[in-house]
């Protein structure tokens, strides 16, 4: 046994002066009576001749002396501690995402997880060992593991979160490594893993049936949030001379929400509007404004939510620029009036490549192999490089059954009515995603191999009826803005937070700073042998400026993840399909005794009042 007050023992020195008062003789006060006859047996008492009496024996002494002990046990709140059998690790995992700055508990979410992680360290015995990970974009050890509560404590404290969604997968990996240690030819469990967290943990599949000691400690009460999910800057399809700004709000609330979304460009009002979204409603918003230079758009909610962290997004806007498109084939017309028809494109139709396109910005390949093949970004039309993928095959007449239309190639181009007879196939290259896909495996492919920008259709457009359907331009017209270099640098300068930024340098540079949001300088490693710079400190929300050589270049961090901004604790995590771990909202680590005692001590007071009464009735 154990006690967390052992000062109050101090108490049972009042125990000797409950004794002196039993020892103390009552002062009588004199009376005259005509006999004393009826009085004899209290003679005795009435003739003392001292202060003090010999000390009898009395059940109301004893009980008294009891009701003291009891209360003064009660207050030294003695307790039993109690520990997991064969656990002599405790793994506390903080998670540091954005959602664990909601303020629905005071002072935040982190906060409150950081004070009961400090509460698991008092708890931790003098044989038992702690390590401490933070769980941001990356998994950082704040912790070895070690029993000095101090370091402990310290390491805790200095934890904080930030502005980018979580991977806790990462961090139960790094966790489950000191999980399971060989004792003979059994694998036991050596560790406990403590995770604090709201619950907003995706792809934990992988820990399915793995029997990992998780502990999970939900943080977080309400959901009253509406956050900024997205945002990007085009070209108007209208009007090419203005800027469209594409944001969408999401209200992950239980309750109707009005508030007003503002459009700046460099800090400068130039819209405003009122907005009223439903519970748990997405709204799209576009802002169509005139541009006149490069600069940065901000979207901002006037709100007082519980997460302020998405309620503000910026974007960097560069001003577009005519992309000069070669075309290589042997006379599909479609394809070619689908390219001149887009305002910002220079065409150029030719039977062949024969240099490298280097006067272009992107090629598109029709069903011609290239004598030469593009160094640049490319638009390939049934055309199957051996470096892109692995195996290719043909299929007759593949049923279209998926098709991405949230990626930025298929946005409003969709391939209900769109019949093939013949195509190649392909299982989806690490460089890239399946855009299009048969039973059999991928149409249509897009990504970066490398520094070069790819889309590949395995179907020849003049053998499908794609051309006749309205999706055929859009899909055109999507593929310039993505293929387009000034567009893609303009996607670059777009970066999730945490993710880390890079920057292609054009000719060596001896140094390079960053400004950081709040106004800081950070001096950068320059290696000049490296055409490229990357920065990986951006866990903060904001506007970054880097400096490299004579070079300017700003890139704006953003949250714009819905499962963050959706921020209702969740009260489970699942591990799969079949296997989840409830949370432990209240986890007792020490099992204290003086309630029962202060019970106890109200019984025998209750004994005793009974009991003296019932001697001077």
């Amino acid at each position: 046994m154990n006690f967390l007050a052992p000062y109050a023992f101090l108490f049972a020195a009042a125990i000797p002066v409950v004794v002196v008062f039993y020892l103390l003789k009552r002062k009588r006060v004199v009376r005259l009576v005509p006999s004393t006859l009826l009085w004899q047996k209290f003679l005795a008492e009435t003739q003392a001749s001292a202060p003090f009496q010999k000390l009898r024996h009395n059940w109301l002494l004893i009980l008294q002396i009891l009701l003291l002990l009891l209360a003064v046990l009660a207050l030294s709140r003695p307790f039993f501690q109690g520990r997991s059998p064969g656990s002599q690790l405790r793994v506390v995992i903080l998670d540091a995402s954005a959602s664990m700055q909601s303020t629905d508990i005071a002072p935040s979410r982190f906060a409150v997880a950081r004070e009961e992680a400090l509460r698991l360290v008092d708890a931790l015995k003098p044989e038992e060992q702690m390590m401490v990970l933070l769980a941001g974009a990356n998994t950082l050890v704040k912790q070895s593991p070690t029993s000095d509560k101090a370091t402990l404590r310290r390491a805790i404290q200095e934890c904080q979160p930030a502005d980018s969604p979580t991977r806790i997968a990462d961090a139960l990996k790094t966790a489950a490594a000191f999980t399971f240690e060989k004792r003979g030819e059994e694998e036991v469990t050596a560790a406990e893993i403590h995770l604090f967290s709201d619950g907003a943990v995706p792809g934990l599949e992988q820990f399915e049936n793995k029997g990992l000691p998780l502990v999970f400690h939900k943080v977080g009460s309400g959901a009253y949030n509406v956050g900024i999910t997205a945002l990007e800057a085009r070209s108007n399809p209208e009007n090419p001379a203005q800027r469209a700004i594409y944001t969408g709000v999401l209200n992950a609330s239980s309750n109707v929400v009005t508030t007003e979304l503002e459009l700046l460009f460099d800090g400068l009002p130039m819209d405003a509007r009122a907005i009223t979204i439903g519970p748990g409603d997405s709204r799209p918003e576009v802002f169509v404004v005139t541009q006149e230079r490069d600069g940065v758009f901000t979207v901002r909610l006037k709100l007082d939510d519980d997460l302020a962290v998405d309620n503000e997004a910026s974007v960097v806007s560069l001003l577009p620029k005519p992309a000069r498109v070669l075309l290589v084939t042997r006379g599909n017309r479609f394809l070619e009036k689908a390219l001149d028809a887009v305002p910002s494109v220079q065409l150029t139709v030719a039977p062949d490549l024969a240099d490298a396109g280097k006067a272009y910005d992107f090629v598109v390949l029709d069903a011609v192999v290239p004598t030469v093949w593009p160094e640049g970004n490319v638009l390939a039309f049934a055309v199957s490089p051996t470096n892109w993928f692995e195996t290719v095959s043909t299929v007759e007449l593949p049923a279209l059954v998926d098709w991405k239309a949230t990626h930025p190639l298929l946005r409003y181009a969709p391939f209900d009515n769109v019949g093939v007879s013949q195509s190649a196939v392909v299982s989806s290259p690490g460089w890239g995603a399946a855009l299009l896909e048969c039973p059999r495996g991928a149409l249509m492919v897009a990504g970066n191999l490398g520094r070069q920008r790819i889309a590949w259709v395995g179907f020849d457009s003049l053998e499908s009826n794609w051309p006749l359907r309205v999706s055929f331009p859009i899909f055109i017209a999507n593929a310039v803005e993505w293929l387009n270099p000034a567009n893609a640098r303009n996607a670059q300068l777009l970066v999730r937070a945490g993710d880390p930024f890079q920057l292609a340098l054009v000719s060596p540079v001896q140094d390079a700073q960053v400004r950081l949001p709040g106004g800081q300088t950070r001096d950068l490693d320059v290696d000049p042998a490296n055409p490229e710079i990357v920065f990986g400190d951006t866990a903060r929300r904001g506007t970054y400026r880097v400096k490299a050589g004579t070079n300017e270049v700003a890139f704006c961090v953003n949250l714009l993840d819905v499962r963050e901004s959706n921020i209702q604790p969740r009260n489970e995590l699942n591990l799969g399909q079949y296997d989840k771990v409830e949370a432990n909202v209240e986890r007792q680590a020490n099992a204290e005794l003086w309630r029962t005692l202060v019970v106890i001590a109200l019984a025998v007071l209750m004994f005793e009042w009974w009991w003296y009464h019932k001697r001077t009735a």
